[in-house]
């Protein structure tokens, strides 16, 4: 299960990087459990605390550092400067996104 908090703070993207789900992966809200999702074949990843909400943000429209001020505005005062490049750098790891 995927979580904000579980990315390698010591990992980097680079800020031009504009964030795109894999084509293999689909995301969704599962509305019965209240919680966003990861589709994957033959995997479900289920998304907690804010995960979900950057994963929504990766739509290839945006690069990090647009989704970074974007979280920032969202969430004052959380360290999404630090937190965020980091998750995105293991979801694309994990070949999540690309």
């Amino acid at each position: 299960m995927a979580d904000a908090r579980d990315a390698t703070p010591g990992e980097r993207v680079l800020p031009d990087w504009r964030p795109v789900r894999a084509r293999s992966v689909m995301f969704r809200h599962d509305r019965v459990r209240g919680v966003d999702l990861l589709l994957l074949p033959e995997r479900v990843v289920v998304l907690r605390g804010a995960a979900g909400g950057i994963v929504a943000l990766c739509d290839g429209t945006r690069d990090v550092t647009a989704i970074v001020a974007e979280l920032a505005r969202r969430h004052p005062g959380a360290p999404v400067e630090a937190e965020v490049p980091a998750f995105l750098a293991r979801l694309r790891e994990e070949g999540w996104l690309r």
